[in-house]
């Protein structure tokens, strides 16, 4: 989870090979006119997020259900977006928080060519960004370091961690 830039894809993709599971990209479950949305320099509200998220609980938990264990990218920005996931998923289930400085994700956001969130929402997303609570099952990774040195801690702490 995190925002835009903060490596969500990499080290996701990295973890799910680290752990021979299926990987679920969160931006290819997004709706076209919400795409647009964003490409257009437009936040997407909760109400353009609860299909999304809808639809991506209901693919993890269906690759849970088959694989034993998915991952997925997604920005989960706010807890009721984490407490939505969890509830679509019949399966313990653990976020991971890549925390980056906004001047490092607006660089990354810059080099980025191939991806439809511009810069300008940079911005939006942080404030949109609900760090989880204690009580959360989650682990903040600093995203600055190499992706397969988060893969082996994210590994680390999921094996002792106390999922939902």
């Amino acid at each position: 989870m995190g925002v835009s830039g903060s490596g969500k894809s990499t080290l996701g993709a990295a973890l799910a090979a680290r752990l021979a599971c299926p990987f679920l990209e969160g931006d290819s479950f997004h709706a076209p006119e919400a795409v647009a949305k964003m490409r257009g320099g437009e936040p997407l509200t909760d109400e353009d997020r609860w299909p999304w998220l809808d639809r991506l609980g209901a693919a993890l938990d269906q690759a849970v259900r088959a694989e034993g264990l998915a991952i997925a990218a997604c920005s989960a920005l706010k807890r009721a977006y984490r407490t939505r996931l969890e509830a679509a998923i019949a399966a313990p289930v653990a976020f991971l928080l890549l925390d980056v400085a906004r001047d490092e994700l607006a660089a990354r956001l810059e080099r980025r060519t191939d991806h439809y969130m511009p810069k300008s929402l940079l911005d939006s997303q942080l404030a949109t960004l609900e760090r989880p609570d204690a009580d959360e099952p989650a682990l903040v990774l600093d995203s600055t370091r190499p992706p397969e040195a988060l893969a082996a801690r994210a590994v680390e702490w999921l094996a002792g961690a106390a999922v939902r």
